[in-house]
């Protein structure tokens, strides 16, 4: 007996799935060695690198230290028209490191000094102050502040109106303000009990160097082979138009991911001792989720512009404008309620918070996954993007 001849539905279904399996195993390996050519390309860059490694340890650095929102190292003038000792008692708990040593001025100075801008503050002691405290008569110290700057002066004024009646009290052996109120107000602080503003800068400019790097070095990587002419080498290569954008997409996002993994670890933990609360796996989880958005961005932002100079211009607004609205920064809550509204759509605000909850609350993937999920979500439309643009450009290059 002759044997059973398969079926067509065998016969058919057997080659294209075979077929199928070699298209997407030479997907893959051709990205893998798009990726390793990549690499080559960009360790070779000095520049580049030198500006990644500077950024990620000498800024962050920088800012952590330079910049804060604590009353620190103030300039202070006093007007002193009682020269009582209670007035002297003023003076003298104005102290480093939150204020300079005050320094006693005349009236007529006030207004020439304090718009040369060399005091942030200036106490007015009126005559008979100590008279009037002692008999009762609630009289008042007027302070001037110079608001153009404006976080150091809300502060400020915040710090001597408690200095004042704190030794006020003392003085008159009438107790501190909180033991006159009926309640006793309780202060308790999380993940950061001193107040301290490096704790937060550091970690928030790790997080901006990432997004700005991110779309640079993505976005150099496509206009660097077509202002060297090694785009015309890819052409005549039997590679995809996506197998070209994803190398340089995985590449990139490889090299940013373990700059901002190293920047965490030496820069923000040893160099400056900042404690990291949460899992710093998870964070980078979504650290290399956030740099599939983000490269893919700055992908389909260099299919739009001629020239790195031009790229740079795109990418500057659009950095700025997400960082500011990001809650990186500011918070939300006190931006307008469209705003906060509209920003959800940005996969840099998803990240701040991600990253917030993360190394700040010690939150885990039951608290953020869905920054995790909006972000991919994201990164997927920027992908698409890409590749539309990328291959509309190499159809024009060939």
């Amino acid at each position: 007996m002759s044997p059973k001849p398969r079926s067509q539905h065998q016969h058919n279904t057997t080659p294209q799935a075979h077929l199928r399996g070699l298209g997407i195993g030479r997907w893959f390996k051709n990205v893998w060695q798009l990726s390793r050519k990549e690499l080559q390309s960009l360790l070779g860059d000095v520049t580049l690198m030198a500006l990644v490694a500077v950024v990620f340890s000498v800024v962050v650095y920088s800012v952590a230290t330079g910049i804060t929102s604590e009353v620190k190292n103030a300039s202070v003038a006093v007007l002193d028209g009682d020269r009582s000792a209670l007035s002297y008692r003023i003076r003298d708990a104005l102290q480093p490191p939150y204020f300079q040593t005050p320094v006693v001025i005349a009236r007529e100075d006030v207004d020439a000094l304090m718009d040369k801008g060399d005091y942030v503050f200036v106490l007015d002691i009126p005559p008979n102050f100590e008279a009037d405290v002692l008999a009762g008569r609630a009289p008042q110290i007027q302070v001037l502040a110079d608001a153009t700057a404006m976080t150091l002066a809300g502060m400020g004024s915040g710090y001597i109106n408690q200095i004042v009646q704190q030794e006020v009290a003392a003085f008159t052996h009438s107790g501190s303000l909180e033991a006159a109120l009926p309640i006793k107000p309780v202060v308790s602080v999380w993940f950061n009990p001193n107040g301290e503003t490096p704790w937060f800068t550091a970690m928030m400019q790790v997080l901006a160097s990432t997004t700005l790097l991110s779309m640079i070095v993505a976005g150099a990587a496509v206009i660097r082979e077509r202002e060297h002419g090694t785009i015309e080498h890819l052409l005549v290569m039997p590679v995809r138009a996506s197998e070209i954008a994803m190398a340089k997409i995985l590449t990139n996002s490889a090299v940013i991911a373990l700059a901002a993994w190293l920047s965490l670890r030496l820069v923000v933990m040893a160099w400056l001792q900042i404690p990291i609360n949460g899992s710093i796996a998870l964070f980078m989880v979504g650290t290399v989720l956030y740099l599939f958005s983000m490269t893919s961005l700055g992908v389909w932002l260099a299919t739009l512009t001629p020239n790195m100079p031009q790229f740079g211009l795109l990418c500057l607004p659009i950095y700025m404008v997400t960082r500011l609205l990001s809650g990186a920064d500011a918070p939300l809550e006190a931006m307008p309620q469209w705003i906060q509204q509209a920003t959800q759509f940005s996969p840099v605000t998803q990240y701040a918070k991600f990253s917030q909850d993360v190394l700040f609350r010690s939150a885990e993937v039951a608290i953020v996954w869905p920054q995790l999920a909006a972000m991919t979500a994201m990164g997927a439309v920027f992908l698409t993007l890409a590749l539309l643009r990328f291959r509309s450009m190499l159809a024009r290059q060939g």
